[in-house]
C-alpha cells in the first residue's frame, strides 16, 4: 500500500459515506419548507423534489454492484464521493426546479451506491470478531448524518437562503470522503481475485493487528473462494445463492414496511398531540436524532456478542407491540393526556427498537450473506430492493394517512412487524461469529444437499414406474 492507515481511520473514512447518506436524506425535511416558497413549487413539484433522491438511489444501488466486482470497491467509493459532491453543491446552487431535480437525482445515485458499496467494503475488511460492529458503523454514521441534518435545519431556518446551506453543506464531508478514499486500501478479497496477494496480506495484517496466523488462514480461505469464476444474474438467482437472496430481499423489504421512516416523519406531530409546544416539537427531531445515535451504538456493540437473528426477532416484537400501543394512544390523544403520553413513550421505545436492531443489522447481514464471486451484485440488488420499498412506503404514506387516520394506519405497520418475525424464523440464517468464507461454504453445502435429495427423489420415482 502506498499509504498506511490505522484500522480505526480506515473504518472511519469508509463509513463516512453513511454520514452523507443520512445527512442528504434528512436535510430535505427542513429545506422543503423554504424551497416551496422561494421556487414557487406546487404540490406535485414538492413531491418530486423530495422523491428525486429515492429515484436516483434505486438506480445507484442496482448499478454499483457489478461495477464494484469488476473495478474494485475503493475506486467506486471515489466515484461515489464525486457524485455526492456534485449533487450536494448543485442542489444548494440550483436556480430553478428542473436543475434541482437533476442534482437531487445525482445525489440519489451517490446515496444508493453508498448503501450498497459500503456494507460490502466494511464486511470484507473487518475481522470476524469485529465484523458486526464495523459493518454496523455504517448505520451509526447514517444516524449521525440525520442528527447533523436536524441540527442544521433547526439553526438555519431563520435565514432566507438557509435551504441552500442545508443542502449544500454535504459537499464538505463529500470532499473529505474523496480525500480519504484516495488513501484507503482496496478490499483484500478483491485484491486476491486480481492476483495481488501480497497487497491483500498487508491490508489484512493492518486489520488483524499483525496476527500472522489469522492472516495466513484468511488468505488461504479467500484464495479458495477466489478461484471460483465471477458470476452474474444467472448465479444470483441460482440454487446455491437462493437462501441468501431470499433472506436479503426479505430483510430489505421488511426494514421499510415496518414503518421506521413514517414514524420518524410523524414524530413532531405526535409530540404536539401529546400537548407539547410547537417549539419543542421542532426540537424533538434533534432529541430523537441524539437518541438514535446512542441506541444504534449499543446495537452494533451487541451484534458481536448476540445472535443477529435473535436481535431481529426481539426487535420485531418490541416494534410491533409499541406500534399497537401507540395506535391506541393516538386514537385517544385528543381526549386523554395519559393516552397522549403513552403514545409518545411508545414511539420512543419503537424508535429505540428499530435503531438497535433492524436499522444496523439489515445492512450488516446483506454485506455478509452473498458469495465472493457475486457479492457486489448481490448487495447491490438487495440495496435496490430496500430503496424501492422505501420509495413505495414514502409515496403511499400521505394518502394512506388521509384515508385511515393517524391511529389506524400504524396498526398495518405493526402487522408487518409480526410478519417480519415469522420471516426471520423461517428464512434468515445466522451470520454472527462466522467468516465470510464459511458462510459461502454453508451455501454450497446446502445446494449440494438439495441436488442430492432431488436426484434421490427422481431415482425413486423412476424405480416405482
Amino acid at each position: 500500500m502506498k499509504h498506511k492507515l490505522s484500522s480505526g481511520w480506515i473504518y472511519f473514512f469508509a463509513a463516512l459515506g453513511g454520514l452523507l447518506f443520512g445527512y442528504d436524506t434528512g436535510s430535505i425535511s427542513g429545506a422543503i419548507l423554504f424551497i416551496e416558497k422561494q421556487l414557487a413549487l406546487n404540490s406535485w413539484q414538492q413531491g418530486w423534489v423530495v422523491s428525486a433522491v429515492l429515484v436516483g438511489a434505486i438506480i445507484g444501488a442496482i448499478t454499483i454492484g457489478p461495477f464494484s466486482d469488476r473495478f474494485g470497491r475503493r475506486k467506486l467509493l471515489l466515484l461515489t464521493s464525486v457524485l455526492f459532491f456534485i449533487g450536494a453543491l448543485g442542489s444548494g446552487l440550483a436556480p430553478e426546479f428542473w436543475t434541482l431535480i437533476l442534482t437531487r437525482i445525482i445525489l440519489g445515485l451517490a446515496v444508493g451506491a453508498a448503501s450498497s458499496l459500503i456494507p460490502t467494503y466494511l464486511a470484507e475488511l473487518a475481522p470476524v470478531a469485529k465484523r458486526g460492529m464495523m459493518s454496523g458503523m455504517f448505520q451509526l454514521m447514517i444516524m449521525s448524518g440525520l442528527l447533523l441534518a436536524y441540527i442544521l435545519n433547526y439553526y438555519l431556518q431563520g435565514i432566507y437562503t438557509g435551504w441552500r446551506w442545508m443542502l449544500g453543506f454535504a459537499a464538505l464531508p463529500a470532499a473529505i470522503l474523496f480525500i480519504g478514499a484516495i488513501i484507503l486500501p482496496e478490499s483484500p478479497r478483491y485484491l486476491v481475485r486480481n492476483d495481488k496477494e501480497n497487497v491483500a496480506r498487508e491490508v489484512l495484517m493492518t486489520m488483524n493487528n499483525n496476527d500472522e496466523d489469522v492472516v495466513n488462514g484468511d488468505i488461504a480461505k479467500i484464495k479458495k473462494q477466489a478461484e471460483i469464476v465471477s458470476g452474474g444474474w444467472k448465479e444470483l438467482f441460482g440454487l446455491m445463492v437462493r437462501p441468501a437472496l431470499i433472506a436479503a430481499i426479505g430483510l430489505a423489504i421488511f426494514q421499510q414496511v415496518m414503518g421506521c421512516n413514517t414514524v420518524l416523519y410523524y414524530a413532531p406531530t405526535i409530540f404536539t398531540d401529546a400537548g407539547f409546544g410547537v417549539h419543542f416539537a421542532l426540537l424533538s427531531h434533534i432529541w430523537i436524532g441524539i437518541f438514535n445515535v446512542i441506541v444504534t451504538f449499543i446495537g452494533i456493540y451487541l451484534m458481536n456478542k448476540v445472535s443477529r437473528r435473535k436481535m431481529l426477532i426481539v426487535g420485531g416484537w418490541l416494534m410491533g407491540i409499541t406500534l399497537f400501543i401507540m395506535c391506541w394512544g393516538l386514537m385517544h390523544s385528543s381526549d386523554s393526556k395519559l393516552a397522549a403520553d403513552i403514545a409518545v413513550i411508545s414511539m420512543v421505545i419503537y424508535i429505540a427498537s428499530f435503531s438497535g436492531t433492524w436499522g444496523p443489522i439489515m445492512w450488516t447481514m446483506i454485506g455478509e450473506m452473498f458469495p465472493l464471486n457475486i457479492r457486489g451484485l448481490g448487495n447491490s440488488f438487495a440495496a435496490g430492493v430496500n430503496w424501492t420499498a422505501n420509495a413505495i412506503v414514502s409515496l403511499t404514506f400521505p394518502p394512506l394517512l388521509s384515508f385511515f387516520g393517524k391511529g389506524t394506519l400504524f396498526i398495518g405497520y405493526g402487522i408487518f412487524c409480526l410478519l417480519a418475525i415469522w420471516f426471520v424464523h423461517s428464512k434468515v440464517f445466522e451470520t454472527q461469529g462466522k467468516s465470510l468464507e464459511s458462510i459461502e461454504q454453508w451455501l454450497r453445502d446446502q445446494a449440494t444437499k438439495k441436488q442430492k435429495d432431488a436426484s434421490s427423489e427422481t431415482a425413486t420415482v423412476q424405480k416405482e414406474n
